[in-house]
């Protein structure tokens, strides 16, 4: 689809984002739909964390409704999932329009990217954190004590966790674009680094269960990747910089 360099009147600009969500929604409802279809064997590998313990582990269904809210929070959050790239470019087509032409040249590898980062944020929770945790929380109980979870219970915690970490993992992108636009540079982001540590670790407390396992587990990655962060910004600036030095070499020449 081509992209018009034209302005907008603002009402025109409310039109064109309301379309961009309706057909955003449509791919999350495609994508619920598909993961309805096959929730059964999206259910069992959401299980497989559960084999990857050395505790006993039952999980049971303990109310009525209990997998019909299971089988609803497969389909909407793997609808999501699926429909990610989707949702991505309808964000791109609205924005498009306010960049300029070398600007756009960074579109495929931005949707690129930000879905393999939150792809690898779910990955990271999915193989690393969801074992670890019930492994250290099931071992705290007595070994007289069995340990059954329900399942609505636990899908609900191992989507919630898999959602954040890929959210999370979006950091860098977030620091690629405001170091883009000026607000944001590796000097500032280094200056703050101890006071960023500190609000890691209690944003961290807020999205995650009240425990400091899982806390820190979250805690971790944050750090890695605001420190990677910093080298993006590192980057940007540092290009920007040399632009900026070659469009002053070209006007004193």
């Amino acid at each position: 689809m081509a992209i018009e360099d034209r302005e907008m009147p603002f009402l025109d600009h409310l039109e064109e984002l309301r379309m961009r969500i309706i057909r955003s929604l449509l791919g999350v409802l495609v994508g619920f739909i598909i993961c309805l279809v096959f929730s059964k064997t999206l259910l069992n590998v959401l299980l497989w964390p559960t084999t990857r313990v050395d505790v006993p582990l039952q999980i049971q269904v303990l109310k009525v409704q209990g997998m019909f809210v299971v089988t609803l929070e497969i389909g909407f959050f793997g609808g999501i999932i699926l429909s990610l790239p989707f949702i991505l470019y309808q964000f791109w087509m609205f924005v498009a329009p306010g960049l300029f032409p070398h600007e756009r040249r960074y579109f495929p590898s931005l949707i690129t990217s930000a879905t393999l980062l939150f792809l690898s944020g779910v990955a990271f929770a999915y193989f690393v954190i969801l074992p670890f945790a019930l492994e250290f929380f099931l071992k705290l109980a007595p070994e007289t004590i069995k340990a059954n979870i329900a399942i609505d219970f636990y899908i609900g915690f191992a989507i919630r966790l898999m959602v954040i970490f890929g959210i999370i993992f979006q950091l860098p992108i977030l620091s690629y674009f405001l170091s883009k636009i000026g607000l944001l540079t590796p000097k500032v982001m280094r200056k703050y680094r101890r006071m960023a540590i500190v609000f890691i670790f209690v944003i961290a407390a807020i999205l995650t269960p009240p425990d400091p396992f899982t806390q820190v587990m979250l805690g971790i990655p944050l750090i890695l990747l605001y420190e990677f962060s910093i080298f993006i910004s590192s980057r940007v600036y540092k290009k920007k910089r040399e632009k900026e030095e070659a469009e002053e070499s070209s006007l004193a020449g």
